[in-house]
C-alpha cells in the first residue's frame, strides 16, 4: 500500500485499529495465505484448520517447494516459492500466517505487506521475536494499516462462523471445544485458550471468538484492542481473559461487559530475568499481583474468587486457577440476570479410569473413585485389566538404571528407592524381597524366603558343591568359586517351576483373586474357582525337596492362599509345584499392582534357588551332610533359622551372636549396592543384554550372577580386607579379648599417635627418595567428602549412630575415630580426613573373626576370604535387581569404546 495513504483508526485509538468488532476478527469471508506452510507446526494444524473453516486457505509459501500442495481432508492447497508467485498464480487473500523462524518473521511480514494491497490481518504464531524485528513488524502494520495478532500466539477462531485462522485452538477438532455461545476470550496462553472454552461448555458457556494474543514483549493486538470490539459485538456478553505478568495491556484495558480475569505467574516476581513467554517480564510493577489488583479495582471486588470465597461483582471477578473460571463467570452473569448458554455437559473434574490405591492410607478426598471410560478406551482399559503385572517401556541402560542410584552428595545409595541406610536395619530375607519385589515386605514374606532359600543351601550330593570345591581346592578366589556353582544352576534346573507359576498366576487371575494387600494370604479366598485342569502339580509318590520346603514354611507359620490350594489337590505336590505356589504369594501383590512384571515375578523360583546355591557354595564341601549343613540339621535350618543366621554360618562355620548377627545384617544392608556404574553391576547387566532382554526366555539368570561374580576381585571385598590387616597390625601385642568389650583395656589415643607417627615417617621416607607413589591409609578419607571444613561420610555416622543406640561397643570403629582425630591434629596431610564406609566394613568384620582368629581357628588367608566373600553376599541381591531391572527395561546394549577414544600405551 502507498505510504502517503493516510489511514484512519477507529474508536479512539491514538494508534491505527482496523477491526471495531469481534466478528470481524475471523469471517468465512477472510481468506488466507500461510508461510512456511510445509513447516513441522503448519503441516499438522494448518490442513485442520482449512477443513473447519470450510476452505479458507488458498495458497502458502515454502521457499524452493513451489509446485507442491499441502494435502487437506478436503482438497490441496498450492504452495509457492513466494508471496509475489502466489498472487501472480490469481490468488487472493486478505490475511496472512507467519509460521516463520524468529530471524525470518520480520522479512514475512515485510513480504505480505508489500506485494498485497488487499491484506487486512496478520497473525504471528512464531514466537522469541527479536524485539527490534517486533518494534519493526509494529511499525509496518501501523504504515499500512495492517491489524496483527500475537506474537507467540496460537491465532483466532470463531465458533458462531466455524471458522480458524493461524495456530491450533481446539485442537485437532475444533468443534469439540468451540461450540457456539455468549463468552468471548483472550488469552496470552494458546494452549490455555483451548482448555478455558472446555471448562466453559462443560458448565454450559458457549464462545463467541476465541483470541490467543500470544505474549511475547510485544503483543500487537492486546487487551485495550480486545475490551473495544468486546463492545461492539452483540453476540457476545461476556469475556474471560487469561493474563500473565509483564506488560500494562490490562491496565489500559476499558471494560463495558462483565470479564472474569485469571492471572497467573505470581511465581515469577521471584525472578530477575524473562522467563517463559518472552513478555512475562520480571522484577517491574506489572507482575502478577499487581495485575489482580488492576482488576480487583475495575470489578470492585475486594479479592480472588474461589468456590470457597465467591467474591465477585456484576462487572467482574478475579481467579488465579484456570479451574474456578466457569462458577466465576456463572456467579457474575447471575447478578447480571443472565443464565447459561445451554445445559452444563459435564465436569472436567479428575475421572480417573484405573486406578490403584491399595495399602495407602489415603483421606476420603483423595480417594476418587474410578468411572466407566468413554469408548473407545472403556474396551482398551478392560484388556488392559485383564492383564496382571507391569510393563515397562525399553530404553537403553548403557549407564542407566531403574533399580539403583546414588546421591552424588552423601554417596548413599538405594534400591528401588530404599536407602541402604534403611537396608541396613532390615533382615536379610528383606533384602532379598527388596531386590526381587522391589519392596522389603513383611514377616509373612520373610517366613516364605528364609525356608525357600535354605532348602537350596545343603549341596550335598550335587554337582554344584563339586564344582565349587574343584575350583576352592584349585586356589580360586571366592568369586570365581561361587560362579563354578552358578555356573550349573543353569534354566533347565527350575523350569518346571517357573511354568508352573506362569499357570498359577493366570488361573489365580482369572478365578478373580483380589489385588489389595493380602490378598495372597487370604482364607476367606474360595480356592474352589480356581481352574486345576490340565496342570501337573502333583505326584504319587512323596518328593522330598517338595516335602522339605513346605514343612519349613509350615514350622514357621507362613499363610498362603496358593499352598492352600496347592494342599487341596490330589496326590503329593512336586518340588516345581511348592516352589511356584512360595514363589507365586511373594509376587501377588506387587505383580497386581503393577509394581513388577510378570517375567520378573517368573523368575524368582531360580533367582531363590540361586541365591541359596551361592550361599552353600561359599562353605567348604566338608560343611555338607546329608541332613545337615556347618553341623545344622535339615529341620532347624528350614524351620527355624533366620536367613541372616545361616549365611553366617556358612561364612564363618558357625551361629552368631546376636550381637554378631546384628553386625552381619548391618553389613548386608550397607553392601547391597554401589550404585548403577559399579563394575560388578555392569558385568550382571552386561550379561543380560548380551542374551537380549527383549526375549525373556533367552536370558539366563545364573550368567548374569556369573557376569556379577567374573567382574569382582579382592579390590572390592578386599577394602575389608585392607582394613582387617591394617587393624591385625595396630592391634597386635595390645591384648585385647573382647573388642566388643566398654571396658577393652587398650589405650586407643596412644596406639593412634603410635600409628600415625608411623605414617608420617613412612611418607617422609618416600619423598625423600623422590617416590611419589605413597600407599593411602585404608578405610580413611574419600574422594567425596575430602578438603572440606568439616569432614564425614554419613554412611560411618549412620551406623556409629545405629550401634550407640544399640549400646554395642566396637574397639575397632572406636580406633578409627581416634586416628582420624589424631591425623588431623599431627596435621600429616593437608587432607581433612574422614572415617569411611570401609573402615565401618572392616571393624564389624574383624569384630566377628577377632576371637576365632585369637584362638587359631581362622589363618590369614580365612581371614581375607571371609572378608570378601561377606561382600558376595549382598552384591548378589544388587545385581540380580540390575540384571532385573534390565530384563525389563533394557535394549541389548553396545559396549563397545569407539576406537577413536582408544589409545595404545608405550
Amino acid at each position: 500500500m502507498p505510504s502517503n495513504v493516510q489511514m484512519r483508526s477507529v474508536g479512539d485509538f491514538k494508534y491505527y485499529v482496523g477491526i471495531s468488532s469481534l466478528t470481524q476478527v475471523a469471517s468465512r469471508d477472510d481468506r488466507v495465505c500461510v508461510l512456511n506452510i510445509l513447516g513441522g507446526e503448519s503441516s499438522d494444524v494448518t490442513p485442520v484448520s482449512h477443513a473447519y473453516s470450510g476452505g479458507n486457505v488458498v495458497c502458502g509459501t515454502a521457499p524452493g517447494k513451489g509446485g507442491s500442495v499441502l494435502e487437506t481432508p478436503i482438497g490441496n492447497i498450492p504452495v509457492y516459492n513466494n508471496v509475489r508467485d502466489a498472487l501472480a498464480a490469481g490468488h487472493r487473500f486478505n490475511c496472512g500466517v507467519v509460521y516463520l523462524p524468529p530471524s525470518a518473521a520480520r522479512d514475512g511480514v515485510a513480504e505480505l505487506i508489500r506485494v498485497n494491497p488487499d491484506l487486512r490481518k496478520i497473525f504471528i504464531i512464531t514466537e522469541k521475536i527479536a524485539v527490534h524485528d517486533a518494534r519493526e513488524i509494529r511499525a509496518m502494520g501501523q504504515h499500512n494499516g495492517i491489524d496483527i495478532f500475537g506474537a507467540n500466539g496460537l491465532g483466532v477462531a470463531d465458533s458462531w462462523n466455524q471458522v480458524r485462522i493461524g495456530g491450533a485452538l481446539g485442537g485437532d477438532k475444533p468443534g469439540d471445544s468451540l461450540k457456539p455461545g455468549s463468552v468471548a476470550i483472550f488469552s496470552n496462553s494458546g494452549g490455555f485458550s483451548t482448555t478455558i472454552a472446555q471448562y466453559l461448555r462443560m458448565a454450559g458457556w458457549g464462545t463467541t471468538t476465541v483470541i490467543s494474543s500470544g505474549k511475547d514483549v510485544y503483543i500487537h493486538y492486546a487487551a485495550p484492542e480486545f475490551a473495544f470490539a468486546l463492545a461492539n459485538d452483540a453476540r457476545s456478553k461476556a469475556a474471560v481473559l487469561y493474563c500473565e505478568p509483564g506488560g500494562y495491556y490490562e491496565y489500559d484495558a476499558h471494560f463495558t461487559k462483565p470479564v472474569v480475569a485469571c492471572v497467573v505467574g505470581r511465581w515469577k516476581s521471584k525472578l530477575t530475568r524473562a522467563v517463559g513467554h518472552a513478555g512475562a517480564m520480571a522484577g517491574g510493577n506489572d507482575d502478577a499481583q499487581a495485575k489482580e489488583r488492576w482488576f480487583m479495582e475495575k470489578f470492585g471486588v475486594d479479592g480472588i474468587f474461589s468456590p470457597e470465597n465467591p467474591v465477585c461483582s456484576a462487572k467482574g471477578a478475579v481467579v488465579t486457577n484456570i479451574a474456578h473460571i466457569p462458577a466465576a463467570l456463572t456467579a457474575v452473569m447471575r447478578k447480571n440476570a443472565t443464565m447459561p448458554d445451554f445445559a452444563p455437559e459435564g465436569s472436567l473434574a479428575l475421572k480417573p479410569w484405573f486406578g490403584s490405591d491399595e495399602g495407602l492410607d489415603l483421606p476420603e478426598a483423595l480417594r476418587i473413585p474410578v468411572v466407566e471410560a468413554i469408548e473407545p478406551y472403556g474396551e482398551q482399559i478392560a484388556i488392559l485389566n485383564t492383564q496382571i503385572g507391569g510393563v515397562v517401556p525399553r530404553q537403553s541402560m548403557k549407564d542407566a538404571s531403574g533399580a539403583s542410584q546414588m546421591d552424588a552428595k552423601t554417596q548413599v545409595t538405594s534400591l528401588h528407592g530404599t536407602s541402604m541406610l534403611t537396608a541396613a536395619t532390615l533382615p536379610l530375607e528383606s533384602n532379598v524381597a527388596l531386590a526381587l519385589v522391589h519392596d522389603a515386605g513383611g514377616e509373612n514374606d520373610r517366613k516364605l524366603i528364609a525356608p525357600t532359600i535354605a532348602a537350596y543351601i545343603n549341596l550335598h550330593g550335587k554337582p554344584e558343591l563339586v564344582a565349587a570345591q574343584a575350583s576352592r581346592e584349585a586356589g580360586n578366589a571366592p568369586n570365581a568359586v561361587l560362579a563354578a556353582a552358578a555356573a550349573i544352576v543353569g534354566p533347565k534346573r527350575q523350569q518346571a517351576a517357573r511354568e508352573a507359576l506362569r499357570s498359577i498366576i493366570e488361573r489365580f487371575h482369572a478365578a478373580g483373586l483380589g489385588n489389595e494387600f493380602g490378598a495372597s494370604l487370604s482364607d476367606s479366598f474360595d480356592i474352589a474357582k480356581v481352574d486345576a485342569s490340565g496342570l501337573n502339580l502333583t505326584g504319587d509318590k512323596p518328593d522330598a525337596q517338595a516335602e522339605r520346603l513346605l514343612a519349613g514354611v509350615k514350622a514357621r507359620g507362613a499363610r498362603s492362599v496358593f499352598l492352600r490350594w496347592l494342599a487341596s489337590q490330589p496326590g503329593h505336590p512336586t518340588e516345581a509345584a511348592a516352589l511356584a505356589a512360595i514363589c507365586a504369594t511373594l509376587a501377588w501383590g506387587p505383580l497386581s499392582r503393577k509394581r513388577i512384571s510378570r517375567a520378573t515375578a517368573e523368575s524368582f523360583p531360580w533367582w531363590l534357588q540361586l541365591f541359596g546355591t551361592l550361599i552353600g557354595a561359599s562353605a567348604d564341601a566338608s560343611k555338607h551332610e546329608a541332613g545337615a549343613f556347618c553341623g545344622i540339621d535339615d529341620a532347624k535350618l528350614l524351620g527355624e533359622l533366620s536367613l541372616g543366621e545361616t549365611a553366617f554360618a556358612a561364612l564363618l562355620g558357625q551361629l552368631p551372636s546376636e550381637g554378631d548377627l546384628f553386625a552381619f545384617q548391618t553389613l548386608v544392608g550397607l553392601l547391597l549396592t554401589n550404585g548403577p556404574g559399579a563394575i560388578s553391576a555392569q558385568g550382571a547387566k552386561g550379561a543380560v543384554s548380551s542374551d537380549g532382554p527383549e526375549q525373556p526366555d533367552r536370558v539366563q539368570l545364573n550368567k548374569a550372577l556369573v557376569g556379577f561374580l567374573s567382574h569382582t576381585g579382592y579390590a572390592h571385598g578386599g577394602n575389608g580386607y585392607e582394613g582387617i590387616a591394617y587393624l591385625c597390625e595396630q592391634f597386635k601385642g595390645s591384648g585385647l579379648t573382647d573388642p566388643a568389650a566398654a571396658e577393652h583395656g587398650v589405650d586407643l589415643k596412644a596406639l593412634a599417635t603410635r600409628a600415625v607417627e608411623q605414617y608420617a615417617q613412612y611418607k617422609a621416607a618416600k619423598k625423600g627418595s623422590g617416590s611419589l607413589d605413597i600407599a593411602k591409609l585404608p578405610g580413611v578419607n574419600h574422594p567425596v567428602f575430602k578438603d572440606k571444613p568439616v569432614n564425614y561420610d554419613p554412611r560411618e555416622v549412620f551406623i556409629g549412630k545405629l550401634f550407640e543406640q544399640r549400646g554395642e561397643t566396637n574397639v575397632f570403629h572406636q580406633f578409627y575415630r581416634a586416628l582420624v582425630q589424631q591425623l588431623f591434629d599431627a596435621g600429616v596431610s593437608r587432607n581433612v580426613y574422614c572415617v569411611n564406609i570401609d573402615a565401618v566394613i572392616a571393624a564389624l568384620l574383624l569384630k566377628m573373626l577377632w576371637q576365632p582368629l585369637n584362638a587359631g581357628r581362622i589363618g590369614e588367608r580365612e581371614l581375607e576370604t571371609a572378608a570378601f566373600t561377606i561382600f558376595l553376599y549382598p552384591r548378589m541381591l544388587g545385581c540380580a535387581a540390575e540384571a532385573d531391572d534390565h530384563l525389563n527395561r533394557g535394549r541389548n546394549m553396545d559396549t563397545r569404546t569407539p576406537a577413536s577414544q582408544c589409545r595404545f600405551v608405550a
